[in-house]
């Protein structure tokens, strides 16, 4: 019913929307101290809290750059113990190799001078075997020549003589 009157609901409508400036005053320093309320019980704990993480994850950036400087300088390390590792195992093999080829030539040469050696043994014992046979046999022929010379001839031939004739068929004998 009161909007049935033209003049309250006029009023009312104003009163709704103007302005009074106490209330407008109150409210800008109401809205002030509620900025500062929520910058200081608010804002500054975040930003503290913000300001904290930050630096944990920069400590932790700081820790994780340093592990790995600290990671290369032993991949490093590792590679160049490695790399030593490798030069000594090729250096070991290369001189085995050598001491192996050494030991072999050296084998070899004394198992040639042996050869040698029994070759050169053989031979003089076959040279003096020969030498004996053949000793053997100018005093059989010489016995043998006797006996066919004395039948032959019917008398006794020199010592010269008889030494001329071994001589002689050895010599034959030797060539045949």
């Amino acid at each position: 019913m009161l909007f049935n009157i033209p003049f309250l609901a006029e009023t009312a409508t104003q009163d709704l929307v103007a302005v009074v400036p106490w209330t407008f005053i109150a409210q800008i320093c109401n809205l002030f101290i509620q900025m500062l309320l929520i910058k200081k019980f608010l804002f500054k704990p975040i930003r503290e809290m913000l300001a904290k993480r930050q630096e944990l994850a920069d400590e932790k950036i700081r820790i994780a750059e340093a592990d790995k400087t600290a990671a290369e300088e032993l991949k490093a390390t590792y590679e160049k113990n490695m790399e030593q590792a490798r030069d000594k195992a090729n250096e070991l093999l290369a001189t085995a190799q050598k001491t192996a080829t050494s030991q072999s030539d050296e084998i070899i040469r004394a198992a040639n001078e042996q050869a040698v050696a029994i070759k050169s043994k053989a031979e003089a014992d076959i040279a003096q075997e020969r030498r004996k046979a053949v000793n053997e046999l100018k005093g059989e022929i010489g016995s043998m020549a006797m006996e066919i010379a004395g039948k032959v001839i019917e008398r006794e031939i020199s010592e010269k003589d008889h030494a001329k004739l071994i001589d002689e068929f050895i010599e034959n004998v030797g060539k045949a």
